[in-house]
């Protein structure tokens, strides 16, 4: 058993953050499940970009759509829904085996929809019968908009991930969605065993600009901070998963078959070099989570990682570490508010960027 298929065992699944031609066609996604326990694939508009831009097997698929489709936004998606669709099927075994808990391929909708809650409930269901696979999750941003949009999904039966989360506030709100989705489903007479939602929170994004302002502040005290923002966030907001989810509140739906919306974290790979590579890894593995890691973070693990179930360790000193930040004036749920409003932003230049590739 090597690192990453130890991690498992801790009750934690690893999705790869990355989806492309090659991954399917060279057989190294089928390989990372088979040998590394990976049971899940995240995508998003800079991933699609960069496959497209690294892939040799997407050309002569272009070529014809360039002079059979007009549209560019259905170029992008005759390109990428298959790909999406092979790697559902080579994770439908780990689908099956869970009974629908793990082995999911996300697929976002696109993010100028981000502050349009029906547009997005309409994308997304499009997206979903586009597909067609049981085992998709359909991504949704965590802005306001976003979170009613996945209530109103959730409610419909479609599975969402919810992405860019940046704070504890914000991922609490995507918890209460879910349990609002679920409770009009299950209202409405529908079958709830088989809703699915994960909710994606960001972690190095938030060290990155917590440390920028830490650096501002520049006192010793200041700069001991640095790099603890994110985990410890990640802490805390994992007890309000359990306290969301393991509570009365959840009760009555759990009783009828309905999984909790676990944590994921997303960004888990280091931006600072000076930062251990299992950062954002390590501290956080722990039962009914799951982290999504790049390539490289992947093979970091695989090469030297010591799991260990940490994510419920060190509660109290992440406490205190986020009262320090806000003693020195640096308020988290801005912090997260700002991040998410740039991450809009960020994958809208990544998808415009795409489109335009495949022009």
């Amino acid at each position: 058993m090597n690192a990453t298929q130890h991690v498992t065992t801790f009750g934690q699944s690893l999705w790869l953050d990355n989806l492309s031609r090659s991954l399917i066609r060279d057989g190294t996604l089928a390989k990372l499940i088979a040998e590394d326990g990976v049971s899940g694939v995240t995508s998003n508009p800079s991933i699609f970009q960069n496959a497209l831009a690294g892939s040799p097997y997407y050309a002569d698929d272009l070529a014809r759509l360039k002079t059979a489709e007009s549209d560019a936004e259905l170029r992008y998606e005759a390109l990428m829904i298959p790909d999406v669709q092979a790697a559902c099927d080579l994770l439908l075994p780990v689908y099956e085996a869970s009974g629908g808990n793990d082995g999911y391929v996300s697929l976002e909708v696109a993010p100028r929809w981000a502050y349009d809650a029906a547009r997005t409930v309409a994308e997304a269901q499009r997206l979903a019968a586009r597909v067609d696979r049981r085992n998709l999750l359909i991504k949704v941003p965590g802005t306001p908009e976003g979170v009613s949009a996945f209530e109103a999904l959730t409610t419909l039966g479609v599975n969402v991930n919810v992405t860019l989360l940046f704070s504890v506030a914000q991922t609490q709100a995507a918890f209460d969605a879910y349990i609002r989705g679920l409770a009009a489903r299950s209202h409405a007479g529908a079958d709830i065993r088989r809703s699915k939602a994960v909710a994606s929170l960001f972690l190095s994004r938030v060290d990155t600009l917590v440390d920028i302002r830490l650096a501002e502040i520049g006192t010793q005290e200041a700069l001991s901070l640095r790099g603890k923002a994110a985990v410890a966030m990640a802490k805390l907001a994992y007890q309000r998963y359990l306290g969301t989810f393991r509570g009365a509140a959840f009760t009555a739906l759990a009783q009828q078959g309905a999984t909790p919306q676990y944590l994921l974290w997303a960004s888990s790979g280091v931006k600072n070099p000076d930062y251990h590579d299992l950062l954002y890894v390590e501290p956080l593995i722990g039962r009914e989570t799951i982290n999504t890691l790049p390539d490289k973070t992947l093979a970091a693990l695989r090469d030297h990682g010591r799991p260990a179930a940490r994510v419920e360790e060190g509660v109290a000193e992440a406490e205190a570490q986020l009262s320090e930040l806000a003693r020195l004036g640096i308020d988290m749920e801005n912090v997260g508010n700002r991040l998410q409003v740039d991450g809009v932003k960020l994958f809208e230049a990544s998808y415009q960027k795409l489109l335009q590739q495949t022009g």
